[in-house]
């Protein structure tokens, strides 16, 4: 590294400050700089881009790991990067911004509605360099060992490089203890066919449980599916400009009759 010598490091999470990606996380990350930890108090999966409104927020500083200044955060992803940027940082932005290491993937479709990721997109909107990392295995006891020398490697090159404006990372690790390397990727045309499973409480009224089926419909060689399916990291270049450019001379040949 040439530009930054001792960076000021953000990590966030969406599974909850105690969970242990979060703590191999912030292991790594203490191998690079300075850092701090500001994540939720609970599990906050799936809540995507959701901030807190209309009811109070709460942070308090806690002592769970020697040597690294941690805050718990009762609301969402989102809610810790914006809590860390106005009142913890008070407006000097840190060097880098990682979400994660989160339990189970966030490649695809999944971008959307990933905390994760939400956090690190909005850490990219503060124009803070940014990086989620997911891991293939939702187990609380998932082993991240084989993937974080992948991790730091891919924070000291954004701490050296940059990102481009409007960008950051979304990083994924296959289940694998041998990964091959690293991908630069696409994200692929892939989805959840999600079903509904209709069950009936102890009261005989109804409920439902979410449940699914991953599809890719993508053959594409060049796609994070394809990445990590083939036992490669996926690296792939995300935008919160949702503009769909391509699309504008489209709308310009419509005639509105108003």
């Amino acid at each position: 590294m040439t530009k930054l010598f001792h960076p000021t490091i953000l990590v966030v999470n969406d599974d909850g400050i105690t969970a242990p990606g979060i703590k191999a996380m912030m292991h790594v990350m203490k191998e690079i700089g300075r850092v701090v930890v500001v994540a939720p108090d609970s599990p906050q999966s799936g809540m995507g881009h959701a901030i807190t409104i209309g009811k109070p927020l709460r942070l308090d500083e806690v002592d769970l790991y020697e040597g690294i200044e941690m805050y718990r955060c009762s609301g969402t992803p989102v809610d810790c990067v914006k809590l860390a940027v106005t009142k913890i940082f008070k407006g000097k932005k840190p060097d880098l911004c990682v979400s994660g290491i989160n339990h189970g993937l966030n490649n695809s479709i999944n971008v959307l509605y990933s905390g994760t990721m939400s956090a690190a997109v909005e850490g990219a909107i503060e124009s803070i360099p940014s990086i989620g990392y997911s891991l293939d295995d939702y187990n609380m006891d998932a082993n991240f060992q084989h993937c974080l020398k992948y991790v730091k490697e891919i924070a000291l090159q954004v701490l050296q490089n940059g990102m481009p404006t409007g960008t950051l990372l979304n990083v994924n690790f296959p289940n694998t203890a041998n990964i091959k390397g690293i991908k630069i990727c696409r994200q692929a045309n892939a989805k959840w066919a999600e079903e509904f499973d209709q069950r009936v409480d102890p009261y005989k009224r109804p409920y439902y449980w979410l449940t699914g089926v991953f599809q890719n419909n993508d053959n594409g060689e060049d796609t994070d599916v394809w990445a990590l399916d083939h036992h490669y990291a996926s690296v792939v270049p995300v935008q919160f400009d949702m503009t769909a450019h391509h699309a504008i001379p489209v709308l310009h040949s419509w005639k509105f009759n108003v």
